[in-house]
């Protein structure tokens, strides 16, 4: 196994492409979208279809910028817990 700094040097990391959820509910929940955007789509005027896929994917977009703040976020919260741990920040000691 290669060390996740090459990996990550290399540009060969990226956590979204090998997540997927393991949610039993993930794969209903995603044919019940399905089948409404199917079903919106016949009922609707081709342009109001347009416009409800512009909303999805500005809401996909912002999402995914809600995911990114979030990973960075925790990423650097497990740094600052890795540098308490090794640093022996308050180990023993009475205050």
């Amino acid at each position: 196994m290669k060390s996740i700094l090459e990996e990550l040097y290399r540009g060969n990391l990226n956590p979204q492409e090998r997540m997927v959820p393991t949610a039993p509910e993930y794969r209903l929940l995603n044919r019940k979208i399905s089948d409404l955007m199917e079903e919106l789509k016949q009922r609707f005027s081709e342009d109001d279809f347009k416009a409800l896929e512009e909303i999805l994917d500005l809401n996909g977009e912002s999402n995914s910028m809600l995911t990114s703040t979030a990973y960075v976020q925790g990423f650097r919260m497990g740094a600052l817990v890795m540098v308490e741990v090794f640093g022996g920040e308050g180990k023993g000691e009475k205050e």
